[in-house]
């Protein structure tokens, strides 16, 4: 019994080790992504020589009973500061008032036109076109889901590239100026992501955001600080070794011609974003064509998150059986001799920490507390496997919050600061140990082949005005 303990107490330090030295690595990567874009932006005030002269893009704004959000997402995309773009808002058979709202804010009118189906969806019922903003296009299809919506818009788009958006996002005024810089300094570029932010507790007037806040709700206050860590060193990290295998679904340019040649979105895929991603991998690593994916830092999208907590959960259930269905349909990537930093980095550690993660998380815990319980381990040696899992979390959060200071300082206030503070010590007391409990459920509901059920989100809108 006792070597039986041994090897599980070496196999859970094992394993906590090479988590975090993963997060240590991609931490300094990204402290030195964050330098280089910040010299980069000391350039920013100077006249910019391509300015006007970026490639055209079609915005995609895919839109399921969204009507307590739609009309201020579509006109905080109609007030970018971008040379030559649309806005196409796909009604993806809508339950709600979504489309009637959408008409009679933007005066819409039957607009018949013939476009190339390159890409199968659901039927379309009708496309509309703005009579007040020429660049403005509503299509009213039958319920597919996102992907289904995403593909239908790729369908109409006319701009070589496209930038997939949530209804239920605001965009700065200079996101799309932003996140097409990678195209604009790389002819190999196929892909570029966006930070997303949480709105929450922002004021927002118009489709304007006017100030930044915190939200008062605690779920959603525990969600900023995670937000902050997810983007702002796990993606940034990635992206500087051109291993990103996420690109967020509310905020992402993609090449149009690219997304077409690998098939555009997989309907029947519940992580349609992150899926899409890791094919273009998989497909032109495997046919050798030189690419690029980058993430942008500066943070362009506001999004909406879940402030109670069956959305929050559902939430979760749905990510990671996405991860998993995403990661399972290409295994071919992983240790491939062509997959490079992909295959050979980037998938093996989402499969270890972040697909596996919940299973060995939860079963070393509880591992831990019984063995702890019926005294095959000291006290001394529990507490201190506890306070290490607990302090590392703890560290990373911080730093996170220290990056966002550092760079961006989008939180003014000390008070903000000092609350951001507070929440990233106390989410490692049950917020996160909750998060991988809902994460073994996703892994458990694709491992045996059940649905999850997405559920509706309840949207509040509070931070909108009219």
């Amino acid at each position: 019994m006792s070597t039986l303990v041994d090897a599980a107490t070496w196999f859970v330090l094992g394993y906590f080790v090479l988590l975090n030295a993963g997060y240590f690595a991609l931490n300094w990567l990204a402290i030195a992504s964050l330098y280089r874009n910040n010299q980069e932006r000391l350039l920013e005030e100077l006249p910019q020589a391509y300015s006007g002269l970026e490639p055209s893009i079609s915005v995609l704004m895919p839109a399921f009973n969204e009507q307590a959000t739609i009309v201020a997402s579509v006109r905080s995309m109609l007030q970018l500061t971008y040379a030559d773009f649309e806005v196409i808002v796909i009604n993806d058979g809508s339950r709600d008032a979504t489309l009637r709202v959408l008409r009679e804010a933007f005066a819409l009118a039957p607009f018949p036109e013939s476009h190339a189906g390159r890409l199968p969806t659901q039927p379309v019922h009708a496309v509309y076109r703005s009579t007040v903003h020429p660049n403005l296009r509503v299509i009213d299809k039958e319920n597919g889901g996102k992907a289904d919506s995403l593909n239908a818009g790729i369908n109409v788009a006319r701009h070589p590239l496209f930038c997939g958006v949530d209804a239920d996002s605001i965009l700065a005024r200079d996101s799309l100026q932003r996140v097409v810089k990678p195209f604009l300094r790389d002819p190999d570029m196929v892909a570029s992501g966006g930070t997303v932010r949480v709105a929450n507790g922002c004021v927002v007037r118009d489709g304007h955001l006017l100030s930044v806040g915190l939200p008062k709700n605690g779920w959603a206050l525990f969600q900023v600080v995670e937000y902050l860590r997810a983007f702002l060193f796990g993606r940034l990290g990635w992206s500087r070794l051109n291993a990103l295998l996420v690109i967020s679904g509310a905020f992402g340019l993609f090449r149009t011609e690219t997304v077409v040649d690998v098939g555009g979105y997989r309907t029947r895929s519940i992580g349609e974003d992150m899926e899409l991603v890791v094919r273009m991998h998989h497909h032109l690593r495997m046919q050798g064509v030189p690419y690029r994916m980058e993430f942008v830092p500066e943070p362009v999208c506001w999004t909406e998150v879940p402030e109670d907590y069956a959305s929050l959960r559902n939430q979760r259930v749905r990510w990671q059986r996405g991860l998993g269905e995403s990661l399972a349909a290409h295994w071919g990537l992983m240790f491939n001799r062509d997959g490079g930093p992909p295959g050979w980095l980037a998938f093996p550690f989402m499969v270890m920490f972040e697909w596996l993660g919940p299973l060995i998380e939860v079963g070393g815990y509880l591992f831990m507390v019984l063995a702890f319980a019926y005294g095959l381990i000291s006290w001394a040696a529990f507490f201190a496997l506890l306070l290490a899992a607990i302090g590392l979390g703890i560290l990373f959060s911080v730093s996170s919050l220290l990056l966002e200071e550092m760079s961006f300082h989008l939180y003014p206030k000390y008070r903000q600061l000092a609350v951001l503070a507070l929440v990233a010590v106390v989410e490692n007391f049950g917020y996160r140990q909750l998060n991988s409990l809902w994460r073994l459920k996703g892994l458990w509901l694709w491992a045996s082949g059940r649905q999850s059920q997405w559920g509706a989100m309840k949207r509040r809108g509070s931070w909108q005005g009219p």
